[in-house]
């Protein structure tokens, strides 16, 4: 029995069942041992997944591409503050930094935005943070690094998360007669399943967005979205979120086919439903519901400026042009063949959604939603 299963049986005996939203805080986060957290941590193609800025680093220049956009929007600061959370192993930041750098092109924006740039990576790890450094070694005079949002102040820019939130824990529930909140229990040694009753900031999240689920139906609700969009706000003077995620509009999270809701596991890059196995050595994730994001970065003063597929995004933010700056007029087929995986609805193009929240005075119009802004499907209706 791995150590971190004892110590969540540990709990769970001397506390009582536990709600999934604290199961999985401690198999993803806790100290030392959770998936996370562990030194061993390891996201990629060696990992048990992988996520855009690892299928192709024309991704990472495209997100700089975007820093370009909204610096000269707030009015070229003198500092502009990028502020990644949930950065794995940097490869979003390096992409990025080398695109702005110059060093991939000579578009004299790019060099202009690169003197004025701050970068800030948020991490716990320190195993991955030194794994970090060690890749972003020529851009240590760019780069800092914190290990919460609690040590950084207010900043202009932009706050930046690339598959961050689907890995939040989240509070499991099932609709009998009324809804019921999961809870995890012991059998032995072994993990069960328990329905209690909901608590009221559950049933108050489902009310909110005018959810009304089905007998059987069985969901998640990531409250801690509310907490995080509070963090960020108050670090933000003025500028933009940038959210890049799996998810869908509340009206599409949870239709009918989704009954059994969006959690899931990956472990050793093969995906299962089962997060009571392999504690502490696979991912959990659950989708990210995209509405919450807007309603609750409205009442934040964040708003909602831009959401719609990553492809269209990258697309409409000009991608072809990145493409014929980094390759010239005869790009590698392979590199084109990789490149479409972050564009093609069958890749990472239809799942991944792009939003973004602007704090400031009026509401800048981007280029990337210029195609097909669909902000409008995150609201709520009573």
């Amino acid at each position: 029995m791995s150590s971190l299963k004892q110590k969540i049986i540990e709990k769970i005996r001397s506390e009582g069942p536990i709600n999934f939203e604290t199961f999985m805080e401690m198999t993803l986060y806790y100290p030392c041992l959770g998936y996370y957290t562990k030194d061993s941590a390891k996201i990629g193609r060696t990992g048990d997944f992988y996520t855009s800025p690892h299928l192709h680093s024309i991704f990472g220049a495209m997100i700089g591409k975007q820093m370009m956009e909204m610096w000269e929007l707030i009015g070229r600061p003198e500092i502009f503050h990028v502020v990644e959370m949930g950065a794995g192993m940097g490869y979003l930041a390096k992409d990025m930094l080398e695109y702005l750098s110059g060093s991939k092109s000579n578009d004299k924006r790019q060099k202009d935005i690169f003197e004025h740039l701050k970068y800030t990576i948020v991490e716990l790890n320190l195993a991955v943070k030194t794994k970090q450094q060690e890749l972003l070694s020529e851009f240590m005079d760019k780069v800092n690094w914190i290990s919460n949002l609690n040590e950084l102040e207010s900043v202009t820019g932009c706050f930046l998360s690339n598959e961050l939130l689907d890995a939040f824990p989240v509070r499991l529930v099932e609709m009998d007669n009324e809804i019921k909140e999961i809870y995890v229990s012991l059998n032995g040694d072994d993990f069960v399943e328990i329905k209690m009753p909901c608590t009221r900031e559950v049933e108050e999240y489902f009310r909110e967005f005018g959810i009304e689920l089905p007998k059987g139906f069985r969901t998640e609700a990531n409250l801690k979205i509310k907490s995080w969009l509070k963090e960020v706000s108050n670090k933000l003077f003025k500028g933009f979120v940038l959210t890049i995620d799996y998810g869908y509009p509340a009206e599409d999270y949870y239709i009918e086919d989704r009954n059994r809701g969006t959690l899931l596991c990956y472990h050793q890059h093969q995906i299962n439903e089962n997060p009571y196995q392999n504690i502490g050595e696979q991912d959990l994730t659950a989708h990210v519901n995209f509405s919450s994001l807007k309603k609750w970065g409205d009442e934040l003063g964040l708003k909602t400026i831009g959401f719609c597929p990553q492809g269209t995004y990258l697309v409409s933010l000009g991608i072809d042009e990145v493409i014929n700056e980094i390759y010239g007029d005869s790009p590698d087929f392979f590199e084109i063949a990789k490149i479409k995986g972050l564009i093609l609805p069958q890749g990472m193009g239809e799942s991944h959604k792009v939003m973004v929240q602007y704090k400031g005075d009026g509401e800048p119009i981007l280029r990337g939603f210029a195609l097909r802004n669909q902000k409008g499907k995150l609201e709520i209706y009573d």
